[in-house]
C-alpha cells in the first residue's frame, strides 16, 4: 500500500473505481505516513484525522454501491491553511490570526467535499501568503524535496511538499504572484494558476483580492484538470490525443530570460529542444511593455495587501516576520490616485500583451530563474532575502499582472520548471498543451 503514496490522484481514483483500492485503507495509509514522517510538523499545520476518516468511510460505501461522486471520489488531498474549514483553526500562516476558527468551509472546499475528496488537513504557507520563498519563521518552514537546507517555494509551501513527500495525493493552494507555481517547480510538481475569478475565493483568506486565485499542485496534468473541474463543478478537460504538432510557442526575451542561474537556464533550453522535437515551433519575441507592467506592481500589490491587513498589522506589528511586515506596510505609501492610475496603465499593457499572445498557443519561460535558496541565510541576510524573493517571483508574476493563466511542468532537472502562459479562461486548451508537453518532457 505504500506505493499508493506516490501515485497520481487520477490513478488512485481509477483504482478506487475498479475496486482495487478502498478509500478507507487509502486514507489510513496517508494518515499513518503523515503521523510517522519526521518532517510532517513542518508541512502540516494541523491534520484533520476525524474528518478524513469520516469522509473516507462515506467514499468507501459509495464505491461499494457504484455511486461515486467524481473521478476522484475517495482521494485524499491537503489544503493550504488559508482555506476556511468549519470548526478547524485557519490562521494563514500568521500569529495575527492565531486561533481563528471559521464556522463553515470555503466554497472550493465545499465543492471538493461534494465530489468526494477526502480532506487530510491544513498545510503551512508563507505568512499571509506574501512571499515566493516559503520561509516562515513565525510558524514553520517546510523542507524542499531536493535540498533539506533550502526553502521549498511559496507561498503554497506545505501544499507542494505534502505531495512531494508522499503525504497527500494533491494539494490545493492559491496563487497571487506565483504561489502555486514556484513551490510546484522547486518540488518537481505540476502547478496550475487559474483565471482570476474562475474559482471562488469565498472563504479564502485574502492577500490581494484583485490578483488572488485558487489552483492545484499535483503530480500530473490530468490531476490538475480533474481538480479544476471538481473545484468549480464542471466537466474535466478532454486530454485524449493531445499533441504538440503544429503548436506555436514564443519565448519573451524581454526580462524573462535575464539573470537565469545555470541550472534553470540549461533545463529550459533542454526542455525547449524536446518541445521542438515533438512538433512545436518556438519563436523569440521582444515585449518592452512588460517593464511598464512591472513598474505598476508595487502600487497594486502593496495597496491591495495593506488595505486587507492594515488594522491587524498596525495593531500588532511585533507578531509578524519583519520581511513580510515591511512588504505589507509598503502600501502606506500608495495613494488612492496612484492605485487607480496604476490600474489604468496596467490595463493598457494587458491589451498589448493579449495582442502578442493571439499569434501563439502559449508563451514559454523558465518558471523560476533561481534555485531554492538556503533557508538559514535568508533569515540572516536581508539583501539575500529580497533579491531571491523578487527573482523567484519575477517570471510567474507576469501572468498575474496580465490576467492570464499559467501551467508549470517539471523539466526533469530537480527544482527546475518550464511555464506555459495563455489567455484567460482557456484552461482546457492549456491543459491539452500541458498534457502533450509533459509527454515530450518525460
Amino acid at each position: 500500500m505504500q506505493e499508493w503514496l506516490w501515485m497520481t490522484a487520477a490513478d488512485l481514483g481509477r483504482g478506487i473505481g475498479a475496486g482495487d483500492i478502498d478509500p478507507i485503507a487509502l486514507t489510513e495509509t496517508y494518515l499513518a505516513a503523515i503521523d510517522a514522517h519526521p518532517e510532517a510538523r513542518r508541512i502540516y499545520a494541523r491534520v484533520t484525522h476525524d474528518r478524513a476518516r469520516a469522509e473516507a468511510k462515506a467514499a468507501s460505501l459509495r464505491a461499494a454501491s457504484g455511486h461515486r461522486l467524481s473521478a476522484l471520489d475517495g482521494v485524499p488531498v491537503s489544503w493550504k491553511d488559508l482555506f476556511d474549514t468549519a470548526g478547524v483553526v485557519t490562521e494563514a500562516g500568521t500569529k495575527l490570526l492565531e486561533g481563528r476558527t471559521p464556522t463553515e468551509d470555503a466554497a472550493v472546499l465545499k465543492a471538493a467535499t461534494a465530489a468526494g475528496l477526502v480532506c487530510l488537513g491544513k498545510t503551512h504557507l508563507s505568512e499571509i501568503a506574501f512571499s515566493g520563498l516559503g520561509l516562515n519563521p513565525i510558524m514553520e518552514t517546510p523542507p524542499c524535496i531536493n535540498d533539506k537546507d533550502a526553502v521549498p517555494g511559496g507561498s503554497s509551501s506545505g501544499a507542494a511538499t505534502s505531495v512531494a513527500f508522499g503525504l497527500a495525493a494533491a494539494g490545493i493552494g492559491s496563487d497571487t504572484g506565483g504561489s502555486v507555481r514556484i513551490p510546484s517547480a522547486w518540488n518537481d510538481l505540476v502547478g496550475l494558476k487559474t483565471t482570476h475569478g474562475r474559482l471562488s475565493v469565498t472563504g479564502v483568506v485574502a492577500l490581494c483580492a484583485q490578483f488572488d486565485t485558487v489552483g492545484p499542485l499535483c503530480r500530473s496534468v490530468e490531476d490538475a484538470g480533474l481538480l479544476l473541474a471538481i473545484l468549480e463543478g464542471s466537466k474535466p478537460a478532454d486530454l485524449a490525443g493531445a499533441s504538440l504538432k503544429g503548436a506555436r510557442f514564443a519565448i519573451i526575451d524581454t526580462l524573462t530570460m535575464d539573470s537565469l542561474r545555470d541550472a534553470p537556464r540549461a533545463a529550459f533550453e533542454s526542455a525547449v529542444q524536446r518541445l521542438q522535437v515533438a512538433g512545436a515551433t518556438v519563436t523569440h519575441i521582444q515585449m518592452p511593455e512588460i517593464h511598464d507592467a512591472f513598474d505598476q506592481a508595487f502600487n497594486l500589490y502593496a495597496a491591495d495587501s495593506y488595505g486587507h491587513w492594515r488594522d491587524l498589522v498596525d495593531a500588532h506589528p511585533e507578531k509578524m516576520f519583519p520581511q513580510i511586515l515591511e512588504r505589507v506596510r509598503g502600501g502606506q505609501q500608495v495613494s488612492g490616485a496612484d492605485y487607480v492610475a496604476s490600474w489604468i496603465k496596467l490595463h493598457a499593457v494587458r491589451k498589448i500583451y493579449a495582442a502578442h499572445l493571439a499569434g501563439f498557443d502559449a508563451f514559454i519561460m523558465p518558471t523560476a530563474p533561481n534555485m531554492p535558496p538556503n533557508a538559514a541565510r535568508l533569515l540572516t541576510d536581508d539583501d539575500y532575502y529580497k533579491t531571491e524573493n523578487l527573482l523567484a517571483l519575477r517570471n510567474t508574476r507576469i501572468e498575474n499582472l496580465m490576467g492570464g493563466i499559467s501551467l508549470t511542468l517539471p523539466t526533469g532537472v530537480p527544482s527546475c520548471g518550464i511555464m506555459f502562459n495563455a489567455a484567460p479562461n482557456s484552461e482546457e486548451k492549456l491543459l491539452r498543451i500541458g498534457a502533450a508537453a509533459a509527454k515530450a518532457l518525460s
